[in-house]
């Protein structure tokens, strides 16, 4: 888990105290190290609080970018798929300066542009800033479990991974919306793309916001749908066809620099599933 912050103003500089002051206002998401940077005359500022579990050295500190810094990018989360992307951008000759699996996006953005989220298997949301395009993007996984807010107005972009960075800002006011606080009542949460806080917006799951900030022009697109078929099997394959897919799933979400281990309910559930991956070799 880490935490990230970007903020564009479109009337005047930004002050690198702010960014700094809303960025730690996500200490708890990244205990392990801290980044901040501006750009763009001082009118864009990216901030990144980070939770080391890849590449533990300086060279995965955030904001990181690619080899001509025009491309820099923050996230929170993990693109499991990252070796086997970064052999597929090897291949087309992108170089590659850090063992983490954030640098993959970078190139991939490069190689693909905003096709790259259908080339990530994680959980995820960053922000992406294309010096050269002059574009901003955002985006977040198909299942939309790490979160990203954001607020869009005549004069800036701020978007973060908590409510409270946002927050933070003076430019934001705290005014609720009342729409949003009936759905608390009716639903026990609040719907995507509302949020408690009037102006301030969650970006849903599978979705991304492109904003090119030199024509002041958004784009707000779905890229993902979960789609189903009426495929029938027999028992047998099935469950020899979802234990494959379970241990691999369970092989890529365990890659680390560091130790790792899981949270379960301690449910049924639970117990089958300590039960079929320690028959499988996992420990």
């Amino acid at each position: 888990m880490c935490g990230i912050v970007g903020y564009i103003h479109f009337k005047r500089k930004i002050e690198l105290p702010e960014i700094i002051g809303m960025r730690d206002t996500l200490r708890h998401r990244g205990p392990d190290d801290e980044g901040a940077a501006l750009f763009e005359n001082d009118s864009i500022a990216l901030g990144h609080r980070r939770l080391s579990f890849l590449d533990l050295s300086p060279a995965g500190r955030q904001p990181m970018c690619n080899e001509d810094e025009t491309v820099w990018i923050i996230l929170n989360g993990e693109i499991y798929n990252y070796v086997e992307l970064r052999a597929e951008l090897e291949k087309h000759h992108h170089i590659f300066k850090t063992r983490t699996d954030t640098e993959v996006v970078i190139h991939g953005y490069e190689q693909w542009g905003y096709e790259v989220v259908n080339h990530l298997k994680g959980m995820f949301a960053f922000g992406l800033l294309d010096l050269k395009r002059k574009k901003i993007f955002l985006a977040r996984d198909r299942f939309g479990i790490k979160p990203l807010y954001y607020h869009l107005g005549s004069s800036i972009l701020l978007f973060a991974s908590e409510l409270k960075a946002i927050l933070n800002s003076r430019e934001i006011p705290r005014e609720i919306d009342f729409s949003s606080f009936a759905d608390y009542f009716t639903y026990r949460y609040v719907p995507s793309p509302k949020t408690i806080w009037k102006d301030i917006s969650k970006l849903p799951p599978a979705c991304y916001l492109a904003v090119d900030y030199a024509e002041r022009k958004t784009e707000l697109k779905e890229y993902w749908k979960l789609s189903f078929a009426d495929k029938r099997q027999n028992d047998a394959r099935l469950a020899e066809e979802v234990g494959s897919i379970l241990s691999k799933s369970v092989a890529i979400h365990a890659r680390s620099e560091v130790p790792v281990g899981s949270f379960l309910s301690g449910g049924y559930d639970s117990s089958a599933l300590i039960y079929y991956l320690t028959q499988n070799g996992f420990k």
